[in-house]
């Protein structure tokens, strides 16, 4: 089967053995998600793909630039088929969920055009009177281009006289070439005018802080970002060194500093932006940072049942102007908490004193917290050993907040437009289940370094919190997803608050940020025109400006189940697979979940083979070419840590079900099956300058099993959140002389936090491998090194190869011979799945 003998398995959690008689399936020939992610990546590789409807997009881990043609680029939407089923009888039949991916503000290829901003004066962008979608390219001109028809819903909508324009005679505007909004699928809109701005939250019978003065019912005026960073300075954060990391990064990223190679780094806080500093423990402790006074002078707020804000000025400044108080208090704060024996931190007053500070404004606050908020608004008692809930209806409750509260404060935030990032450094499980709501209803970001180590995880700390203040970020935002005549939302799905039935509230919204929906017919579709989508994003930019961002696609009709598959989108189903899986974990057990994952599998497998493949013996399993890969990464899923079986602490179930649930497609697809590259067969050239185009090409990477894996290689893993070094213990001594700088297996440093700079081949290589990763992500992933059989971190990269048996779950062939088993029973019995029992409750 394999040209060289492979390792055994390294050591990893349990898997699950196959049931019953395997059919047969003949390992060589199972579908590789290699094979297809590499040549996507041939094809598309300094490529250029046009957006206009009736092409399929390259897959999103391929490197591609696209030109705007007046569909959205498939970095800011992916929809599960580029033909839609013109009924919902043939999308019953085809089986493939319709749902579409939006990431509004992802970051775009240098080589491509920037988004065009679009000012249309004080009567803002051009509506439609009926459905209040925005014009777009799809729009048409009528009366001589003194109306135009809505995409979306077909009304006319009379064009106001500042906008109007004659028509050619093909009925297109004359100054069609210099209006953007008309050529572009993705524009921003400047909005000025008071409609636009953010509303006023919802009215509640109490406030959760008290304010002097009343609650404003008026909407919130744009202005610049404004951030709060709260510091925990218990026992606990000055214990492990987490509050000193703290202080140092973020020093380093307001005024620069000096980075692990010895660089200079450059400031990186918003230009323009204002910031204010909280620290908590049983107490609120505010600091006035005014420009006046070179000391910040401390104001204690013990009083965590009405937090108030007790300054007016001085709370938030210009970093720049209060650089000398800003500098001498950070550097205080880890030594003046030095000898404190307070173990407990108010996180629930702190929010709520950001809360009251930004209130009326919006912003971003950001929390260092090491220990479980055991005191204050929302106090939570350490939780209880949860193995006893596995495979009970109590299950869930793992991923629900213990203490109303927190969901308060969370959907207060987003009402008011602000976003909620937390920085998480615990030693005891800290409840993210009831902590993290506030962090995934704002649209704000968790980071996850339990039992923190400053000299190996400082570095990544840096690397995120700069990711945080330099990617591009908004705030204030409202997200609305109109569908043409014919198609209707029927489910969301993502970190945000569900203002409406149609609007969604975002505190802050980034570029690595996503949401999906799910799309129902409404009625039959003619499959002679196109239908539509528009994603609308209403937000403040960091400088205070009011915008609007806009993606829209035209989509095909197709009325054939061929041409619904053909155009199939893997990607997209997978990740709407992965955010509805996650969304499923409050409401139903683990378990289940699982199952119902084979199934939708099943089913999708099914639909092409009784639509497209219906001749071909029942005994053969059919897999169509666009969805090859889905088994492997359906199975990938099912083994992610939110809902692999065994036992996984709540914490880290919680903190990867957010992160899945607001990753991008791309981010999705490479977290659900990590890169594996072997670094030991590394060609010559590759990863090094081409000398005369001076491009770079990089390695192919390979399957992630262990029977691919020789002893005496060098392998890399990375899955976006955690990248590991396995060493064979058969390696060369001159390899890992090439690559660590030493020759001795037993010598290597398991906690390693970068490479050495050295100047063999190999090491120039790996280096510009991970450098182009990093560029790529924007940030630095943890990262590790294990030795075959000596180190007990190995099972972390044994449990990565989801082709092996472990996770509680299958191997990649048993699973194949589970689905080719699901599909062969409904063949030969005859059962319908849109109106027969479930794949769930079959014998099997």
């Amino acid at each position: 089967m394999y040209a060289y003998k492979h390792i055994p398995q390294p050591p990893h959690s349990a898997g699950e053995p196959y049931k019953g008689l395997r059919p047969r399936i003949d390992p060589s020939q199972m579908p590789s998600p290699i094979d297809v992610i590499e040549s996507d990546r041939e094809k598309w590789e300094g490529n250029i793909f046009m957006t206009l409807p009736g092409n399929n997009p390259p897959l999103s881990t391929s490197d591609f630039t696209a030109f705007d043609q007046g569909n959205s680029s498939p970095k800011f939407v992916r929809v599960s088929t580029w033909n839609l089923p013109g009924s919902s009888r043939l999308a019953k039949e085809c089986d493939i969920p319709l749902a579409a991916v939006f990431q509004p503000f992802a970051d775009l290829d240098p080589r491509e055009e920037s988004i065009p901003v679009v000012d249309c004066g004080d009567s803002g962008p051009p509506r439609c009177e009926e459905c209040r979608g925005y014009i777009n390219p799809w729009c048409a001109w009528t009366a001589g281009g003194w109306r135009w028809k809505c995409n979306l819903c077909g009304h006319e909508t009379q064009v106001l006289p500042d906008y109007f324009c004659n028509l050619d005679a093909n009925l297109m505007r004359m100054d069609l070439p210099n209006r953007p909004e008309l050529n572009k699928g993705t524009v921003d809109f400047v909005v000025s005018g008071k409609e636009y701005w953010a509303p006023p939250p919802l009215p509640r019978m109490s406030s959760s802080y008290f304010s002097i003065e009343p609650p404003s019912s008026q909407a919130r005026e744009p202005k610049s970002l404004n951030c709060l960073f709260a510091f925990d300075v218990s026992l606990e954060a000055t214990r492990t060194g987490f509050l000193k990391s703290a202080c140092d990064v973020l020093r380093d990223l307001l005024y620069g500093g000096t980075s692990l190679d010895g660089t200079l780094s450059e400031p990186s806080f918003p230009q323009g932006s204002q910031l204010a500093i909280l620290t908590y423990d049983t107490s609120l402790h505010f600091y006035d940072l005014s420009p006046a006074s070179s000391l910040a002078s401390m104001i204690v707020v013990s009083d965590l049942e009405e937090v108030f804000i007790p300054l007016r000025e001085g709370l938030f400044v210009d970093p720049w102007k209060s650089r000398t108080a800003i500098e001498g208090l950070l550097k205080a704060l880890p030594e003046r908490y030095l000898d404190t024996v307070i173990d407990n931190a108010a996180l629930g007053g702190a929010l709520l004193a950001g809360l009251a500070s930004l209130a009326g404004r919006g912003g971003h606050i950001i929390v260092f917290q090491t220990v479980l908020p055991a005191i204050g608004p929302g106090a939570l008692e350490p939780p209880r050993d949860q193995t006893s809930l596995y495979g009970t209806d109590k299950e869930r409750t793992m991923f629900l907040p213990r203490h109303q509260t927190w969901r308060d404060i969370a959907e207060e935030c987003s009402e008011e437009g602000i976003g909620v990032s937390m920085f998480l450094g615990m030693s005891k499980p800290i409840d993210i289940g009831s902590i993290g709501i506030v962090s995934s209803t704002t649209g704000g970001e968790l980071f996850f370094h339990p039992k923190f180590n400053p000299a190996r995880d400082q570095h990544v700390l840096a690397s995120q919190l700069r990711r945080l203040l330099t990617r591009t970020t908004v705030y204030n935002c409202l997200l609305r997803v109109r569908c043409s005549n014919g198609l209707r939302i029927s489910n969301y799905y993502g970190n945000f608050h569900e203002r409406s039935v149609s609007d969604l509230d975002i505190g802050i919204l980034d570029s690595d940020k996503a949401i999906s929906v799910h799309i129902e017919h409404s009625r039959k579709l003619d499959a002679r025109e196109y239908a539509f989508l528009q994603c609308a994003v209403l937000h403040t930019t960091p400088d205070g400006q009011r915008r609007v961002r806009t993606c829209n696609l035209a989509l095909q009709v197709a009325d054939l189940a061929a041409n619904v598959f053909r155009y199939a989108d893997m990607d997209a189903v997978v990740c709407h697979l992965a955010r509805e899986s996650m969304s499923k974990l409050t409401s139903s057990r683990m378990a289940h979940i699982r199952e119902e994952l084979t199934d939708r599998c099943s089913s999708i497998l099914l639909g092409y083979r009784r639509n497209c493949a219906a001749a071909t013996a029942v005994s053969q399993l059919i897999i169509p070419e666009v969805f090859r890969a889905l088994p492997v990464y359906t199975l990938a899923i099912t083994k992610c840590k939110p809902l692999k079986g065994r036992n996984v602490s709540a914490d880290v179930r919680n903190y990867h079900a957010q992160k899945i649930l607001s990753m991008g497609v791309r981010a999705t697809m490479q977290h659900l099956y990590p890169r594996l590259l072997a670094l030991h067969d590394l060609s010559d050239d590759t990863a090094l300058p081409d000398p005369t185009t001076g491009q770079m090409s990089f390695p192919s990477l390979m399957r992630n099993s262990h029977v691919y894996m020789e002893a005496h290689g060098v392998y890399l893993i990375d899955n976006e959140d955690l990248m590991i070094f396995w060493v064979g213990s058969s390696v060369s001594p001159q390899l890992l002389l090439d690559l660590f700088g030493m020759d001795d297996l037993q010598a290597l440093e398991p906690n390693i936090i970068q490479l050495p700079v050295l100047h063999s081949r190999l090491s120039t290589q790996v280096r510009n491998i991970l450098t182009h990763r990093y560029a790529r992500r924007g940030r630095t992933p943890k990262m590790l090194l294990v030795r075959q059989n000596m180190d007990g971190t190995e099972i972390e990269f044994s449990d990565m190869l989801v082709e092996d048996q472990n996770n509680a779950a299958m191997s990649y062939l048993d699973f194949l011979c589970l689905i080719h088993k699901q599909i062969n029973a409904v063949l030969t019995n005859g059962e319908s799945l849109s109106g027969g029992p479930s794949l769930r409750g079959s014998p099997w």
